[in-house]
Parts: structure tokens; C-alpha cells; sequence
């Protein structure tokens, strides 16, 4: 221990109770002094005397003072190897939340390196939420967003998390259940994103242990019971692996590697098994030099014993997306034990315990560029693209949940190259992986030369080749499949700004039409009268204020009135004058309701929906209230141009006799219409009641349709809903 600091600790031990911080502080100091150099250890002491001052007075829960919480967080970190600045982080990393202490002191003191990072890990606690969800999304996204600035600073949070985990018996057994839920959900899975194996794999046992304790227990008992009666099983399987490889003149440590509690009840629940019928409970893990003894050890292994089929896994050829690395067979041991095998060099073993960590060394004026960090900064690349993308926190949280469970498939660009993608991605999902442009232009796709559509799941191995047209848009059916966080954010994003684009033409039309209403004729609206209404409602700008009226936030007849100072204390919506014209090509902020399912030719009534724009109606749907008509009804007519099509719902009665259903859809397809839902519900043995979702252009080609069918000799009877 460095001299210039070891007198400090004697000056602390002096203090009444402080043996135990004297303890952990030294102990710390010790681990440092392994990798550091010794004015890096005395800043970090330094660090540690401002902490104590700052939470002088401060307990945890269990009882011990609060400072011993920031250096066990620190000691994690050391262990990991992390640099200085990490560490002081890590000591003072709760006293801008819990203490007086100001960002602006610690970035006097320690730099502003140091301030940032505190800042990062620091949690929100000065804003408030409507809900509880909203706060912790928040929240996540903040310390998402830091740790695109500086990925040491999710790294501090998961010490500072694992540390939580590790003395949560203090807390009461509702809040034990509801942080062990939070770290099953978001802090193991961003570890295990990261690479850090050790720490998620301590992460889920320490969840399981507090969310099931009975089951834990269970199944920590039932794993000692198999060490005993299995032990010597395991010693003839490592002796014998250990003498064939010696034999083959192959260099390699042999270790015995325990299937962690978390991995068993998860594989119990999943697949219905008892404990006694897991056949990996235990395995063995082979590191060697090399990749090429990689593969020379897998060689021998397999002529050892005989590998099971289908259970082994390359990584070493196409790593994970998190940059692990290693060779799994499972074998067929003596006695019919079997054997999982993990097989990799040192330096893949040393990674898989630490991921980033193991490589994120920093340096002044040096940064490392491992593959570890370039695939973190590709992921951190896509977090900060869907951040602002995403409407709120909690779409930012879903889309990113989504993100961090990867049951990776990997499938190839015509060119050969591969991509990564979570089991049960789609075409649109690869589609988007390929480039941001390539998922909104995107109309189909050849999957191994076959041609397939947009929702067709992909499976490992396939060759994908994405058909564009620059016609092309994003549909709001896609989000019913797409699998991944970048596709759902950038469909929503393109949605969004399409209905924004829409709903302000729509506006521009109901507030010219209101205007018109007072002021007769083609009135202008000029842009005094425009900023007269901007300043009383607080609205940022014109566009703002059409995209309201459009989306039916806001009233147009209530702002054209308003703009002449026309007093008037209706609320409702003003149904007099110019009917407005319903083109069919308004977009997602005019939508015809599926209770009735108007088409042009039907008389027909709009009402204002907030959020939503305008809804038709047929007439005389029985759905619509007195208190619609009186509140919301808008005056609406078809326009003499309509264009696009329109689903129209028709009911036909048929003669239960087969080929029947082929008959009426090709007959509906014969006069130009297409069928987009269908659904046969039996009436008795010899009537059947067919009920179709049809697209037509108007009124008189539906009708076209229902008398075709009717000529029908099987068709009894056909009716509109």
C-alpha cells in the first residue's frame, strides 16, 4: 500500500466504528495496486475521503453506514480491471442524488471526465411522472443515452446494480420481487448485450434467488446432491480428456463448468422437465492457445466421445452480436452422461467472463478498437437512432427490451454478407438492417432465389435479396410482424410524419372551409389573423396549429371564430354550410369505420375523433349516438373525383355443397375486386352463411358483385351489413 495514503487510514481507524470502512477502503486500495499506478490509487483515496464526507450520517437499509455501498461497487470495478477514472465514478456515484454535493464540485475536484460519468449513472429523481412505468423508462432512456456518450457508464451501473443484488435480503419482499423483476428484464440482458457473462450469469441467480427463494434453494440442494453422486463420473470424463489431448500433443486447460441456477429453472420451465431429466447440468470448458486448436481440440473430442446431432454451434466463425466467442458440442459421455463442451482460446474465455470491460481499456489520448467495441458502438449507434425516433420513454424502453433478448438467426445479402437478426425476424427486418431507406421503399423480397412476401419469417442460413420501389411506403400493418427494436422505430417515425403531413392538410382545408362559413365566398386567412390565434392558444406555429385542427384536437369553427372576435359558447362541432369533400386519398387522418363500412355512393356523416382526424360513417349506422351527432358530427359528401378503393362487408347465404367457397371467390375476383377477409359460419347442415370483406370502388361496383353472386344457382340470398 502506497506510503502517502497508508497514514490516512490510521487517522480514519481512529474514528469510533469506522474499522469496517478502514477494511473495505484498504482492501480496495490493495486490489488497485495490482493494476494501477500509485498516484491513480491515492486519487481514487482521495475520491473515497470525499464520499465519506458526503454521506457522513447516511445508512443503507441493512443497517451499515451508506459509503460501503459505493466502495463495494468500486471493488467490483477493480476486479474487472476498469480504469482509475471508473473507480472514482464509481465511489462518488451517488452523491449528486443523495448528498448536497454539485455535478460542478466533483468536475472541480476530479475533472470533468469524472463529473460526466457520476452524472450518467445518477438517477432521475427531480421531474415528475405521471406513472411509475413513465419514471423508470425515463430514467432508462437517460442512462441509455449517457452510455452512448460513455459506455464505462452502464458498466458502473451494473456494478452498482449487481451490488444491490447481492445485500437485497435487507429490503422487504415486495421490493425484493420488483428489483429482481427490473434486473431480469433490463440489467442481465444489457450484460449479456455487453458480453459480461460473469456478471449476468450472478445477475439472474441472484434474481431468481430473490423472486423464487423456495425454488432456489430447490435447486441449489438438487445440484450439490449431483456433484456428490456424480463425482466420480467427472473425474474419469476429465482424466480421459486430459490424456487424449496430452496424446495428440495438444497444449489445453481443462475445467469443470456448473450450469448456472438461473440457466436450469429456465430450461425446466420452458421444456417441462423434471431436474433429474436435464442431461447439462454440468460440462466442461477447454481453453487452448489457439483458434486453430480450437478446432483440433473439437477433433478430438469428437472422437472421444460421439457428439449428439444437431447440438453443435460455431461461434467461433460467426460470433455473437454481444462478441462471444467458442465452439458448443454436446457429447455422449460413459455411462450415458452427457457432456456440453465449450472450447476457445484464453483470450475468448478471459472476454466471455468481462465482454466490453476485458477490452475497454482507457487510456489518455488512446482508444482501443477491438471487435468488442466496434460492435458496442454499432449498438449504441442504433440505440441513439431510435431514441430519437421514438415518441416517448416508454416506446423507447419497449423498442430497446425488444432489442436486448437476441435468439440470433443469421441469414446473407446476396452479396454474401452476413447479417445478425433475432429469431422470428421478417423480411422487413432484414430489410432494415440493410439500411434505413432499403426497409421504407421495400414491396418484397427473393428468399433463396423464391419470391416472398414482406411478413415471411426468416430462418438461419438464408439468402435474402430485397425488391425496392421508390413508390414505396411503409404500411401500419407492418408493425402487426416486424420483429426488431429498428424496424418498429422507423416505421412508427415515417407513420408519424406522415399523419403530421396529412392531418396540416386537412386542417388547411376545414379551417378555410370555417372561415368561409363567417366570412362567405373564398375568404383568405391572412398571417396576422394566423399569429392572433398562435398567441392566444400558446401554439409554437402555423403548421402546428393545422396539424391539430386536422388530428380533431381542436375545433376549426371554434379558431375561425376566435380569429373575428365572434362570441359564441357552442362547443360542439359546427355542421352547417359546404359539406367538406371526401377525396379517399386524406391518408391515415381520414378513416372509414368497420362497423359500417361506407362507400362512395352512401350517404354518409363524419365525426371529429381526437387524436385521430376524421371518421365516416354510413348514415345510418346503428353505432352512432345522439350524443355523436349533437357533439362531433362534421358535414361531409363524397367528392366528384374519388379515387383508391374501399372495403365493403356483405353477408351470402349459400347451399352447403362442396366447391361452393371457390366458386363465389372466383366469381368476386372476375369483376375486378379483391377479397381481403373472409369467414364461413354453418347455419344447419345444408345452408352456410358466408361472410366477405371486399374491396370496390363505389357504390355500383358493389352492386356489380352482388348481383353476379346472385345469379349464382347456389347463392340463396346476399345482404350489405
Amino acid at each position: 500500500m502506497g506510503a502517502n495514503y497508508a497514514n490516512l487510514f490510521e487517522v480514519i481507524a481512529g474514528n469510533v466504528g469506522a474499522s469496517d470502512d478502514v477494511t473495505r477502503i484498504s482492501d480496495l486500495c490493495a486490489e488497485l495496486e495490482a493494476y494501477l499506478e500509485a498516484p491513480q490509487v491515492e486519487e481514487i483515496y482521495r475520491a473515497y475521503l470525499v464520499g465519506a464526507a458526503a454521506h457522513e450520517g447516511q445508512s443503507r437499509v441493512s443497517g451499515e453506514p451508506y459509503i460501503s455501498h459505493p466502495v463495494a461497487v468500486a471493488r467490483i470495478l477493480a476486479e474487472m480491471r476498469m480504469d482509475s477514472k471508473s473507480i472514482i465514478a464509481a465511489i462518488l456515484h451517488d452523491v449528486i442524488e443523495d448528498t448536497p454535493t454539485l455535478k460542478e464540485q466533483i468536475a472541480s475536484d476530479f475533472g470533468d471526465e469524472v463529473a460526466e460519468l457520476v452524472d450518467g449513472v445518477s438517477k432521475l429523481t427531480q421531474i415528475d411522472f405521471r406513472s411509475k412505468a413513465e419514471a423508470q423508462a425515463e430514467n432508462f432512456r437517460k442512462m441509455m443515452l449517457a452510455m452512448v456518450k460513455d459506455i464505462r457508464v452502464i458498466i458502473i451501473k451494473l456494478a452498482d446494480r449487481l451490488h444491490n443484488m447481492r445485500t437485497l435480503d435487507a429490503m422487504p419482499p415486495h421490493k425484493r420481487r420488483r428489483i429482481a423483476r427490473e434486473t431480469m428484464d433490463i440489467y442481465a440482458p444489457i450484460a449479456n448485450r455487453l458480453g459480461i457473462f460473469k456478471m449476468r450469469h450472478e445477475l439472474l441467480d441472484l434474481s431468481i434467488k430473490a423472486a423464487y427463494p423456495m425454488r432456489y434453494r430447490a435447486l441449489e440442494s438438487a445440484c450439490k446432491e449431483v456433484v456428490g453422486y456424480r463425482k466420480e463420473i467427472f473425474n474419469t470424463i476429465e482424466g480421459a480428456i486430459r490424456q487424449r489431448l496430452k496424446d495428440s500433443g495438444i497444449d489445453a486447460t481443462v475445467k469443470y463448468r456448473q450450469k448456472n441456477i438461473h440457466s436450469i429453472y429456465r430450461k425446466m420451465k420452458e421444456k417441462k422437465l423434471n431436474f433429474k431429466d436435464l442431461t447439462d447440468v454440468f460440462g466442461v470448458r477447454i481453453m487452448t492457445d489457439s483458434v486453430d486448436d480450437c478446432y483440433r481440440v473439437l477433433g478430438v473430442m469428437h472422437n472421444l466421445y460421439k457428439p449428439l446431432p444437431g447440438k453443435f454451434k460455431d461461434y467461433l466463425a460467426i460470433p455473437k452480436t454481444n462478441g462471444y466467442q467458442s465452439l458448443h458440442s454436446s457429447l455422449f459421455g460413459p455411462h450415458g452422461v452427457a457432456i456440453e463442451v465449450q472450447i476457445r482460446t484464453t483470450e475468448m474465455d478471459y472476454f466471455a467472463e468481462s465482454g466490453i470491460a476485458a477490452h475497454w481499456i482507457y487510456k489518455e489520448g488512446e482508444s482501443s478498437s477491438g471487435s468488442a467495441q466496434t460492435r458496442a458502438l454499432e449498438w449504441l449507434k442504433n440505440l441513439l437512432e431510435m431514441q430519437q425516433m421514438s415518441g416517448s420513454s416508454l416506446e423507447f424502453l419497449e423498442s430497446v427490451k425488444v432489442d436486448l433478448f437476441p435468439d440470433e438467426i443469421y441469414v446473407f445479402t446476396p452479396k454474401g454478407d452476413i447479417k445478425k437478426l433475432p429469431r422470428g425476424s421478417t423480411v422487413v427486418d432484414f430489410a432494415y438492417a440493410v439500411h434505413t431507406d432499403v426497409g421504407n421503399t421495400c414491396v418484397a423480397a427473393r428468399i433463396d432465389r423464391h419470391m416472398s412476401p414482406l411478413g415471411s419469417k426468416l430462418y438461419n442460413g438464408q439468402t435474402i435479396e430485397i425488391i425496392s420501389s421508390e413508390a414505396s411506403r411503409p404500411h401500419p400493418s407492418w408493425l402487426d410482424f416486424v420483429h426488431t427494436a429498428k424496424a418498429r422505430t422507423n416505421i412508427r417515425h415515417f407513420l408519424k410524419s406522415l399523419q403530421i403531413t396529412e392531418a396540416i392538410s386537412l386542417g388547411q382545408r376545414l379551417l378555410q372551409r370555417s372561415v368561409s362559413q363567417i366570412k362567405g365566398g373564398d375568404a383568405e386567412i391572412s398571417k396576422e389573423l394566423i399569429q392572433k390565434i398562435l398567441d392566444q392558444y400558446h401554439i409554437a406555429d402555423e403548421q402546428e396549429l393545422l396539424a391539430e385542427i386536422g388530428l380533431g384536437n381542436r375545433n376549426s369553427s371554434l379558431v375561425a371564430k376566435a380569429m373575428f372576435d365572434i362570441e359564441d359558447d357552442v362547443t360542439g362541432f359546427d355542421d352547417s354550410g359546404k359539406p367538406l369533400a371526401i377525396k379517399g386519398t386524406e391518408g391515415m387522418v381520414v378513416s372509414f369505420a368497420k362497423c359500417c363500412r361506407p362507400v362512395p355512393g352512401d350517404a354518409i356523416a363524419g365525426f371529429m375523433s381526437s387524436g385521430k382526424g376524421i371518421v365516416i360513417h354510413q348514415r345510418t349506422c346503428p353505432n352512432l349516438t345522439e350524443r355523436d351527432k349533437e357533439d362531433r358530427q362534421l358535414s361531409v359528401q363524397w367528392s366528384e373525383h374519388v379515387e383508391g378503393e374501399f372495403l365493403a362487408y356483405m353477408r351470402v347465404q349459400v347451399a352447403n355443397q362442396r366447391g361452393v367457397l371457390a366458386t363465389l371467390a372466383a366469381t368476386i375476383s372476375n369483376t375486378a375486386s379483391n377479397i381481403e377477409h373472409v369467414n364461413l359460419t354453418e347455419k344447419d347442415g345444408r345452408i352456410s352463411t358466408i361472410e366477405f370483406v371486399v374491396t370496390v370502388q363505389d357504390r355500383i361496383h358493389l352492386a356489380r358483385i352482388m348481383k353476379k353472386l346472385r345469379s349464382l344457382g347456389v347463392v340463396n340470398r346476399i345482404w350489405r351489413k
